[in-house]
């Protein structure tokens, strides 16, 4: 039977990238009753078997397991790599949000790319602001990237670091995502909305998850504009491990599973207090760490 790759999941429907390159149009599939029974979904990412019942239709037979990755919102499997977009100005740099981001992407075992875009539009003060979030992220050990996709800065080195990957675009709505996406490949054409004025934030332009090929053999999907996530996947004991900094030093911690919110001899705290770690990193722990806690204690 022929393989491909679910690129694009809508209605019921899945349409597979055959990988038989000779084959260059989708086959638009439905999914065979049995993975229902099984509990299983096919998703955009997965590498599936399929049935043709003519040319351009079929039904997807079998699912390549085990999955590298399987993320829940937005629906994807076997990602390799989030590329978190988030702009320096209009909407504003959110530190809290790319934190809480940058937490799932951790959970979800990927690794993270940040990207800092429309830095033409950026007045002094944030410049400060974003040059300043460079640094610290840097410093952690993430890959940071301060683009423009009205004049084309920090694109190629983008395009450098997707090769050969499966990835996902993240991040707040009205970022500049699909700007992003459509400088990577140029005649894509995604659709792209200004920022509303009286909102403060961007229209969701995308409302399906969709793999995008890119020149060097990567898969991007351009998914849906959000401004929250939930910690339903995230457990409080595994918050600490989610943030790079604090990981080497947790293990040096007085007491095995050392929340380091005010336990004694925290190696951690200690760490924010002799300014070795970023306090406002380690506020947003605090505030995800009380997050997570009510939120177990409502379900």
């Amino acid at each position: 039977m022929p393989t491909g790759r679910i690129v694009k999941a809508l209605s019921g429907y899945y349409y597979v990238q055959p990988d038989d390159e000779t084959q260059e149009e989708w086959i638009t599939c439905r999914a065979r009753g049995l993975f229902k029974k099984k509990g299983l979904s096919p998703l955009v990412g997965d590498q599936v078997t399929y049935e043709l019942s003519n040319e351009t239709e079929g039904t997807v037979t079998e699912i390549k397991l085990p999955r590298k990755s399987e993320l829940v919102r937005p629906p994807m499997a076997n990602a390799e790599v989030a590329v978190l977009v988030f702009s320096v100005t209009e909407p504003s740099l959110n530190l809290q949000l790319l934190d809480k981001f940058l937490v799932h992407i951790e959970s979800a075992g990927l690794d993270a790319l940040i990207c800092l875009t429309k830095s033409d539009l950026a007045n002094e003060e944030e410049q400060a602001c974003y040059e300043q979030a460079e640094q610290l992220y840097r410093q952690i050990g993430y890959d940071v990237y301060v683009t423009s996709s009205k004049e084309g800065t920090g694109v190629a080195a983008i395009h450098q670091a997707l090769e050969g990957k499966i990835g996902v675009f993240a991040g707040q709505s009205g970022v500049g995502k699909s700007s992003l996406l459509n400088c990577l490949l140029p005649g894509l054409n995604l659709e792209t909305n200004a920022i509303s004025q009286k909102l403060g934030r961007g229209k969701h332009t995308t409302r399906h998850v969709e793999l995008i090929p890119l020149p060097g053999q990567a898969w991007m999907a351009d998914t849906p504009g959000f401004s929250q996530l939930d910690f339903m996947q995230v457990e409080a004991e595994e918050l600490s491990g989610c943030f790079p900094e604090f990981r080497a030093l947790a293990a040096s911690c007085k007491f095995r599973g050392c929340q380091h919110n005010g336990e004694p001899k925290c190696q951690v705290m200690n760490a924010v207090e002799q300014g070795e770690v970023s306090r406002s990193r380690y506020d947003h722990y605090l505030y995800f760490l009380q997050e997570i806690k009510d939120k177990k204690r409502r379900y």
